[in-house]
């Protein structure tokens, strides 16, 4: 009936063929791409067979493609052999992208303010199409594991910092994006039609920042606001999370809103 937070895949294993006349397309890159990113919903290692169904190729092309990524230590044995896992270079080429991202350069000191003046969580994301991927994440004393993660993603259309990236879309890329998604729930509170979606972005337009209550976890209160580039375009989101246990929405809103649309003001995209 609902889902958990092992993350939201969009690389689509078709991109890998690309029949387009571009000479300068690898295709072996691609499929190569293609096995490492079956690992982003998986549960638990994964056999040949599941990495062959799941990238869409043979089972000889991913037998090979993953040989050459086990040599390389982009994938690696489990220790108890059940299967394969992504290896540690992954874990450094994760943090090559944070290190050299300008945009976390310059966030990094302005969310750890937040955070020092908030006590609570605080987090950076970026938008990727119909998700977001967390790239700055800074815990408070109420986390589960999937919330200290670097790398997790989340749906846009029921998250406060993709409701905040949507306030700054026109109406008719909003739809297309809500179209795209899957609108599995996650709690019994999660938004699941385009008007709840449009309520929630209306009001974050409105206020200046969103507000969503119990969306990914059920006790959960999150506010966000738009990281917005030179063209004030998004590009991601910045998210401060507390709990109803200590907070209704209007006083978590009311004490920490302010802050966070002070702090994305100071995250020049």
């Amino acid at each position: 009936m609902f889902r958990d937070l092992i993350g939201v895949p969009n690389f689509d294993p078709a991109e890998a063929r690309n029949e387009a006349e571009d000479p300068l397309f690898v295709r072996a890159a691609a499929r190569a791409i293609s096995v490492l990113t079956v690992f982003e919903t998986a549960r638990k290692p994964l056999t040949l067979e599941e990495i062959a169904a799941l990238s869409a190729l043979d089972r000889s092309a991913a037998q090979r493609m993953v040989h050459t990524l086990v040599s390389l230590g982009m994938i690696v044995r489990d220790r108890e052999d059940r299967g394969y896992l992504p290896g540690k270079r992954v874990l450094t080429m994760a943090h090559s992208a944070l290190r050299l991202d300008p945009v976390c350069q310059r966030a990094t000191p302005v969310l750890l303010e937040l955070r020092r003046r908030t006590r609570e969580r605080v987090d950076m994301s970026f938008w990727d199409d119909t998700r977001l991927i967390y790239a700055l994440r800074m815990p408070s004393k109420h986390e589960i594991f999937t919330a200290t993660l670097t790398g997790n993603t989340v749906p846009v259309y029921c998250t406060a910092g993709g409701v905040a990236i949507l306030a700054h879309l026109k109406d008719d890329e909003i739809a297309e994006i809500f179209a795209r998604s899957d609108l599995t729930p996650f709690t019994a509170a999660t938004v699941t039609t385009l008007a709840e979606v449009m309520e929630a972005v209306n009001a974050a337009r409105s206020r200046g920042h969103a507000v969503m209550v119990g969306q990914l976890l059920r006790q959960e209160i999150a506010l966000g606001a738009a990281v917005l580039d030179a063209a004030r375009r998004p590009i991601g989101a910045v998210h401060v999370a507390g709990t109803l246990e200590e907070w209704t929405a209007e006083a978590f809103s009311s004490e920490f809103g302010g802050l966070l649309e002070t702090a994305v003001k100071s995250i020049p995209g």
